[in-house]
């Protein structure tokens, strides 16, 4: 995604009158209506708001699990997100684009679906459920995001990365991937934590 285009954000202000928290909060009912409600969302453009942490881009975080194995991956070179090249993830997603705005009247979901497809391919069916949210204002890459952390229960490991930038991916046992925690970026940490 180039640095000019424009990304969903909510003021960091909305973010910390919804509730602060550092680490994974659980989703509940209220406090998922309070930060993706898309009549609130705004657009700005990634260049600014990638070093402003007035604003907190909203960024899909999707696990990939079936049974007791997760989806995880290192992050490759080839990736947007330099400050995270070589770190071990469980998450999938990215920026909801400007663009997603066509994609229908909720252009985080559309944005979300669009990530996923563009990083995965899924051979199977799967139930989605949204689960938490993951801050971390201790580095610059968290003060300026706020993930959305999602669950899809696969009925089969059938994934597949589409991109270099997931490299070395594949399913592990839970168990595994807690005993490697801290090869992983600090999301995957939080999320790891939890599941």
């Amino acid at each position: 995604m180039p640095l000019d285009e424009k990304v969903l954000v909510i003021p960091t202000e909305r973010f910390r009158a919804a509730g602060y928290f550092h680490g994974l909060r659980p989703a509940d009912d209220a406090y998922r209506s309070a930060i993706l409600d898309p009549t609130r969302f705004s657009f700005r453009a990634r260049a600014e708001v990638e070093i402003d942490p007035s604003f907190k881009q909203l960024i899909p975080y999707i696990v990939l699990r079936c049974g007791e194995h997760v989806f995880h991956y290192r992050r490759g070179a080839a990736g947007t997100e330099k400050r995270l090249a070589a770190l071990r993830s469980i998450g999938i997603g990215g920026h909801i684009s400007e663009a997603d705005v066509a994609g229908g009247i909720d252009p985080y979901r559309t944005g979300m679906l669009r990530e996923l497809t563009e990083e995965v391919e899924l051979g199977c069916a799967y139930r989605e459920r949204c689960v938490g949210f993951i801050n971390d204002d201790r580095t610059p890459v968290g003060s300026v995001h706020l993930g959305v952390v999602h669950v899809f229960d696969l009925e089969a490991p059938a994934a597949r990365a589409r991109e270099d930038a997931l490299a070395e991916s594949g399913f592990a046992p839970l168990a595994d991937l807690l005993r490697e925690a801290a090869q992983f970026e600090t999301w995957s940490q939080f999320t790891l934590e939890v599941l």
